[in-house]
């Protein structure tokens, strides 16, 4: 496999309000009989955590990294308009990353972005990309790499963030402005999206500088990388 037919990319999420209480009245009691369960958070203290519920969570960004001659292009499919995000990523795949000999790369990736997007593909009534598509397919035959996989060396015990395997490799952090727990504040109270699309684009090239760490290919220098 050459570099050149690797996808990396990262996806940011928030919850389809921001708070619990604006939550239409179905969506509610669905959230309420979710988390029925829970005896150290209530329902309402729980919906901080919504983002990452593909049935209450929408996609905003979606961050791609990849090789093109000798630089590493970086670009990302955003906005208010989900539908529309999906399918220029969509279009995206389906021009440039559709070749069989081709994969998508993610940091946990086969636990939440890959299935994350497909849900939302399905709910949002867009056909799943070919790249996404793993339905029926041997896990051979499914053409995606997950870092973090890589990263437990078969330990199933073991869960590690994109920033402290970056820390754990000397890897420049992605977090120096936002991390992950306030995507929805930024998006939501600052209205902040280009804030939120450079820090997406930050975890694509970390995301990048880790898998080539693993493979032993040299770390991708500042100077050869070009953000779209």
């Amino acid at each position: 496999m050459q570099k050149s037919d690797i996808l990396f990319l990262d996806i940011e999420t928030v919850p389809i309000t921001y708070n619990y209480t604006n939550l239409p009245k179905d969506a509610k009691l669905l959230w309420d009989k979710k988390n029925a369960y829970s005896k150290e958070q209530t329902a309402e203290e729980l919906y901080a955590k919504a983002g990452i519920f593909a049935e209450f969570a929408k996609v905003i960004v979606i961050g791609v990294g990849y090789y093109n001659a000798d630089v590493f292009r970086i670009r990302t499919f955003s906005g208010d308009d989900e539908l529309e995000i999906l399918k220029q990523f969509s279009d995206f795949l389906t021009k440039y990353f559709s070749n069989t000999n081709q994969v998508l790369c993610a940091h946990n990736g086969k636990e939440f972005d890959f299935p994350f997007l497909c849900r939302r593909f399905i709910i949002n009534s867009i056909p799943l990309p070919n790249s996404l598509n793993i339905q029926g397919k041997k896990p051979w035959e499914i053409k995606h790499i997950d870092t973090m996989e890589m990263w437990k060396f078969g330990d199933y015990k073991n869960y590690t963030s994109l920033n402290l395997l970056a820390y754990a490799l000397n890897i420049p952090s992605p977090k120096d402005d936002i991390d992950g727990s306030e995507v929805s504040k930024v998006y939501y109270e600052q209205k902040n999206l280009n804030r939120i699309e450079t820090y997406c684009k930050k975890d694509v090239l970390t995301l990048a500088r880790i898998y080539n760490r693993f493979i032993g290919e040299k770390t991708i220098e500042d100077n050869e990388v070009i953000y779209a």
